[in-house]
């Protein structure tokens, strides 16, 4: 094939891996195509089916090598949920004991738990014992 179709193919590749959602896959195919269409430019690619053997072989190596370490480098460095227990939500209504509220915690309204045996009120400091889902579950400070 000639080195063009393969470049080509490179660039139509490379916008799949843009346009379509994390997956990270067609990356590495087109980076085989460019390969292989270079080496066809300079004269090194051989007969088709080589030149289709080697992008074959060269895209499951990428693959395999490269996918998990550029999806954890790519990855969005962050807290996961988990990482409120103990930091200080406030209440933006009354708590009964083991009732349901409403509660302000890095700007944002969730809902509240409490195991405690005493309303807690409006207002008050409360830390974040765990988190299921989206209800923080409190006790007062």
């Amino acid at each position: 094939m000639a080195w063009w179709v393969w470049v080509l193919a490179g660039f139509g590749l490379l916008v799949v891996e843009i346009v379509t959602p994390g997956g990270l896959f067609a990356l590495f195919f087109g980076i085989s195509a460019f390969a292989v269409g270079i080496l066809v430019a300079v004269g090194l690619g051989g007969p088709d089916w080589f030149q289709w053997a080697l992008f074959a072989a060269l895209s499951v190596f990428l693959l395999a090598v490269l996918r998990k370490r550029l999806r954890g480098s790519l990855a969005a460095p962050g807290k996961p949920v988990d990482t409120m227990v103990g930091e200080t939500a406030i209440l933006l209504e009354d708590l009964a004991a083991r009732g349901v509220a409403k509660a302000e915690l890095r700007g944002t309204t969730w809902e509240a738990r409490s195991d405690q045996e005493t309303t807690l009120k409006k207002g008050q400091r409360c830390r974040v014992e765990r988190v299921e889902g989206l209800t923080l579950w409190l006790r007062p400070e």
